[in-house]
């Protein structure tokens, strides 16, 4: 009975979703559109070139390289290997999700174990300077200031989430570990076709999981759904709505709930509610690193757990520290 449950369910879902859509057809045909105007005008040209060069450098070994310096600081901090430190940089300066397709190219590779990659994927896919200065900052708060301070608090949140979920490696993942001694770079030619066919790749699965929960945020709000539990969170909680629906829309999907706080002021509630999603990274984001992962064997569970606790140290640091500054 359970098994049979498992499969329908799933079933009744996608009819539900299609039943939905013919309900708010032109809800839906719009979120498309503003899902594909998204991915043209923000995440293909700033993401693409990033996936590019991160799957390149690290083909050619850089990883290995960076390794052997950066390996003390990384074992002491992260209970991972020196190889970790290139995962790390990469992710807090591509944006999501060119942390996880590091450490799954790293594992691909064999740079990095297996426990090892998923320690990393707990801390090491954060979102860039260029979108949470960019859309966050100057986009939203008008201020690019506000910005810089908001990427300081995802830097440290990032590193606070490696601290608290590091662990020491049993001998079993020590000797996975070894793999990396095998690993030999690829030749120029060979590692810049593989980067491109792979970041192309790449894109095309973000692009579709973020015209997805477009669609679905637009589906939901012509059902009435968004904007009813929305409503009840704000009676409940005695918040206002506004904050509650971009809480909402950054759950599902980062840039929609980044955007829908333009206008807001840079009080330390909203400051803190920005911190929390851009921490967070939304269900698309999962979405999109099960997509980089897909046939690695890593599982997603840390890399989940990891996001939602990078969402709360966000937004309690962003609070505490706004409210001292006196926004």
């Amino acid at each position: 009975m359970k098994r049979r449950l498992k499969l329908l369910l799933p079933i009744l879902g996608a009819l539900l979703a299609f039943f939905a859509l013919l309900i708010g057809s032109k809800e839906a045909v719009e979120g498309a559109r503003e899902g594909l105007s998204l991915c043209a005008r923000i995440i293909i040209p700033s993401l693409l070139p990033f996936l590019m060069i991160s799957s390149l450098l690290s083909q050619l070994g850089l990883p290995r390289y960076l390794g052997r310096l950066a390996a003390p600081l990384m074992k002491k901090l992260f209970g991972v290997g020196g190889n970790g430190a290139a995962a790390f940089v990469l992710g807090i300066t591509g944006g999501y999700p060119i942390g996880a397709s590091v450490v799954s190219e790293m594992y691909r590779t064999g740079q990095i174990s297996k426990d090892e990659a998923q320690r990393l994927l707990a801390f090491c896919n954060n979102s860039g300077p260029a979108f949470i200065i960019g859309a966050a900052g100057v986009g939203v708060f008008s201020s690019p200031a506000t910005g810089l301070l908001l990427y300081g608090i995802h830097i440290c949140a990032a590193v606070a989430v490696g601290m608290l979920m590091s662990g020491r490696p049993s001998a079993k993942e020590r000797k996975a570990g070894e793999v990396q001694a095998h690993f030999q770079a690829s030749r120029f030619a060979t590692a810049l076709s593989k980067s491109v066919r792979n970041a192309t790749n790449t894109v095309i699965n973000i692009c579709g999981f973020v015209i997805l929960f477009s669609v679905l945020t637009g589906v939901l709000d012509a059902l009435g759904m968004f904007s009813s539990v929305a409503g009840y969170i704000a009676v409940r909680g005695g918040l206002e709505l506004g904050w509650v629906r971009s809480l909402l829309a950054g759950f599902l999907e980062i840039s929609g709930g980044i955007g829908s706080m333009e206008g807001m002021p840079a009080t330390p509630p909203n400051l803190a509610l920005a911190a929390f999603i851009l921490g967070w990274g939304s269900l698309s984001v999962q979405c999109q690193v099960l997509a980089v992962i897909e046939g690695t064997g890593l599982k997603s569970a840390r890399h989940f757990a990891g996001r939602l606790l990078h969402g709360v140290i966000s937004a309690v640091l962003a609070l505490v520290l706004f409210t001292v500054l006196g926004f």
